[in-house]
């Protein structure tokens, strides 16, 4: 059974003013979530500026979002690092506090061959008992998870169940999919390619726009499973603007800033991240105006 169906929120980190994390903002940004019928919470991902989070921040916010979140939907861990026993750590403390799974980013920086990814993703599923979701973004890693790794991976280790997908190489992902046989939860890790990568046999999205519009990126997913492909394709061209205007420069930068234009109180990004620029953060409100969320 799949950890969840639909769309999942890569949700940002707030932070006060000072640059600590501002734990009654990100409630806030819960039950927004929530409210606006989002199918599961992904915790300290990239968007969630994980790399910049100590240890013991990355592992509080997790603790919040999960009890924040009590049970209502799913709540997706990120816990991966380049080092197999950071991400060993990360992954086992973040199971004691209850999460529903676990998003393991591939090694970025140190660039893991194919046989040494195997086993960097077998040593942490074997510390856990939770399900796992890969994810392959070699844009930001330096490192494309191939997709004859994920089949094994997904075949060989039990609680490997899924993978988020952000390579945007589509032949890619359809040879993955025929690969898999079945045996892997595809969820498109791009916003602009939910339809095409649900065409392929995914199940969702884990997505940077839910933070600004939950219910309208719920509802490209829900259209979809319905068999209404033409809504679903309508919904997905018609956010196409703004999703090039929140990747115009690098997440989590203006998504960070379209919350703090909706009045969310976001707050600052950690360094080396700073403000969008002007003419870009024209661009992104303009977006929003026009998708109706201003």
């Amino acid at each position: 059974m799949a950890i969840f169906k639909g769309a999942g929120v890569a949700i940002v980190t707030p932070m006060h003013e000072d640059g600590t994390v501002n734990y009654e903002k990100m409630g806030e940004l819960v039950e927004m979530q929530i409210a606006g019928g989002t199918d599961a919470i992904i915790v300290c991902g990239t968007t969630g500026e994980s790399s910049t989070l100590s240890h013991e921040e990355h592992l509080d916010v997790i603790r919040y979002v999960t009890e924040k979140t009590a049970k209502r939907i799913p709540v997706i861990a990120g816990t991966g690092s380049n080092s197999t026993e950071t991400a060993i750590y990360l992954s086992t403390e973040a199971e004691k506090m209850g999460v529903d799974g676990l998003l393991l980013v591939s090694p970025y920086y140190n660039k893991a061959t194919q046989n040494g990814l195997k086993q960097h993703y077998s040593k942490i599923a074997a510390s856990v008992s939770l399900p796992i979701i890969l994810y392959n973004v070699p844009s930001r890693t330096g490192c494309n998870v191939l997709p004859e790794t994920v089949a094994w991976l997904a075949k060989n280790v039990e609680n490997i169940v899924g993978v988020k997908e952000a390579s945007a190489n589509i032949e890619q992902i359809a040879k993955l999919m025929s690969l898999a046989g079945g045996q892997v939860d595809l969820y498109s890790g791009n916003d602009a390619e939910i339809v095409p990568i649900m065409s392929l046999g995914g199940i969702g999205v884990i997505s940077v726009l839910s933070n600004i519009a939950p219910r309208q990126t719920h509802d490209i997913t829900e259209a979809f499973f319905e068999g209404d492909i033409k809504k679903s394709c309508e919904l997905q061209l018609r956010a196409l603007d703004l999703i090039e205007a929140l990747f115009c420069e690098v997440n989590p930068i203006p998504v960070k800033k379209a919350l703090n234009l909706m009045g969310m109180e976001a707050g600052p990004l950690r360094a080396p991240l700073f403000e969008m620029e002007e003419t870009n953060a024209a661009r992104l409100e303009k977006a929003m105006k026009e998708y109706g969320l201003l």
